[in-house]
């Protein structure tokens, strides 16, 4: 009895890193965005780029007003708000408040992973999330520091998987 036990726990540690490597965009991500993003962050719904969001200030009021931010349709709009020019806005969103810099308090997106009240299911997505950017790939740091947040570092960036 000890033995099987023994053999389905290391086939379980052995899956692990093969979970992590099989989580793609296109499989995995893609929709989960557009079955919980994609009313406030696409094209769609009329939700600007990166740029578009961070540049034009005066309808920055109208985004909030209108309850849409940054685009997160695509794969490359996505990337925008892991890496650059966002870097960290993702993980900051999304995050559980576990990460290091969260101060325990969940990102103002965390609770949209999921369907309401389903913590479960938002604590299984932030998992494929967090599988896909990769191994030490989630942070919550900026392009430039912030505060006592410092920025986003080269080696950092490396650790960044994002397969498509």
């Amino acid at each position: 009895m000890k033995l099987k036990l023994l053999a389905v726990l290391a086939g379980a540690v052995v899956a692990l890193p093969a979970m992590a490597a099989d989580v793609t965009y296109r499989k995995d991500v893609a929709p989960m965005l557009e079955k919980y993003c994609a009313d406030c962050h696409s094209a769609k719904a009329g939700a600007p780029t990166v740029k578009e969001f961070d540049d034009d200030k005066a309808r920055k009021e109208q985004y909030k007003k209108d309850k849409v931010g940054p685009r997160n349709d695509t794969y490359e709009t996505v990337l925008q708000l892991i890496a650059y020019p966002d870097a960290g806005a993702f993980m900051r969103r999304l995050d559980d408040g576990t990460s290091q810099y969260a101060g325990g308090k969940p990102g103002n997106m965390y609770k949209y992973l999921c369907e309401k009240g389903n913590d479960a299911e938002c604590a299984a997505n932030l998992k494929v999330l967090k599988a896909w950017v990769g191994e030490g790939g989630w942070n919550l740091n900026r392009f430039k520091a912030r505060g006592d947040v410092p920025a986003i570092t080269k080696e950092q960036l490396d650790k960044l998987q994002l397969k498509y």
